[in-house]
């Protein structure tokens, strides 16, 4: 499933060239930063100014499109990858998707009354 990298930087990467992506997973929120692009083709390396804090995941992929947005305070790069190999990072992400939708499943069922309800007597039937 390709992957889209909306990034505050203005980075003009070509089309079909290689990435190397690192990410930093937030323990809390489970959201993935981009700390990191490599492209592996012309080895330009952009990378943010502070140093990653935590867990980090790295995937390789390929540019399927770029749109770098120019001037004003909106200036950003938009990139749509097809990731070759997505590591752990997605996993994770996937994984923090499916215990949120399992608690939320959980305490519907508990508003509803759950299972834990002894059922109703059926009413005698008289032929």
């Amino acid at each position: 499933m390709d992957r889209r990298l909306v990034l505050n930087a203005q980075l003009a990467i070509a089309q079909g060239h290689r990435l190397e992506v690192t990410e930093q997973i937030d323990a809390v929120t489970g959201e993935l930063a981009v700390l990191a692009v490599v492209d592996l083709d012309s080895g330009i390396r952009y990378r943010r100014a502070e140093d990653p804090r935590g867990e980090t995941a790295r995937w390789l992929g390929r540019v399927l499109e770029c749109t770098v947005t120019i001037g004003g305070s909106g200036a950003h790069t938009t990139l749509l990858v097809d990731p070759e190999d997505a590591g752990g990072a997605g996993a994770r992400v996937a994984l923090h998707g499916a215990d949120e939708a399992a608690e939320a499943a959980k305490a519907e069922a508990d508003r509803w009354g759950g299972t834990d309800r002894a059922p109703e007597p059926e009413a005698e039937r008289f032929w």
